[in-house]
């Protein structure tokens, strides 16, 4: 099969962005179990009756298909596969996991592993869960799942008293990654402190 005949049917994988392309479609940033994060364009999906606009949403788990070889593909099919209502902190935290994988990960590199973390945690945020356990295990898999993470074992995520050093490591960790470039969910977090 050429690279060009690649068709793609009903793969886990989740939105994290979406940017408006031509009068009436969407270039949609996804994140696929078995594909990683790539670039699809959702043909007609800002019209009203697209079947693609109300399942098209952030943080909720999706049946995916496209087709295409470019770097861009077409995305043919999506479907909800659950639901996860966030709210709140909740929905800044899982904007901030958005951004991590946005940012850190190659072109269509899979990662099961962090696909599953990424899962997990968003699982933890709709349940309302403490947000900051459910992030420092992300966080963590995330490091050591593209080469970055440190050689020992998982600490206790849960752990209220070794938590803010263990933020700390990690968030260092990152920011290394992003090349000294900050996120723009801490500019937004850092301006509502101050409401």
């Amino acid at each position: 099969m050429s690279k060009r005949a690649q068709r793609i049917t009903d793969t886990p994988g989740y939105m994290l962005h979406a940017s408006a392309w031509r009068e009436t479609s969407l270039v949609v940033q996804a994140f696929a179990r078995e594909h990683g994060c790539l670039a699809l364009v959702a043909k007609g999906a800002k019209r009203p009756y697209s079947v693609l606009r109300p399942v098209l949403s952030a943080f909720q788990p999706l049946s995916l298909s496209w087709t295409g070889g470019a770097e861009v593909k077409t995305l043919t099919r999506a479907e909800p596969a659950g639901v996860r209502p966030l709210g709140g902190g909740a929905l800044m935290s899982a904007w901030y996991m958005n951004e991590l994988l946005l940012r850190l990960l190659p072109r269509e590199d899979a990662h099961p592993v962090l696909f599953d973390a990424y899962d997990a945690a968003l699982a933890q945020l709709a349940a309302g869960s403490r947000a900051a356990g459910a992030l420092r295990r992300f966080e963590w898999i995330l490091l050591r799942e593209t080469g970055y993470g440190l050689d020992e074992d998982d600490p206790d995520f849960e752990d209220p008293h070794i938590e803010p050093d263990l933020r700390r490591s990690l968030r260092d960790r990152l920011e290394v990654n992003l090349a000294g470039r900050p996120l723009s969910t801490r500019k937004v977090l850092m301006a509502l402190q101050r409401y």
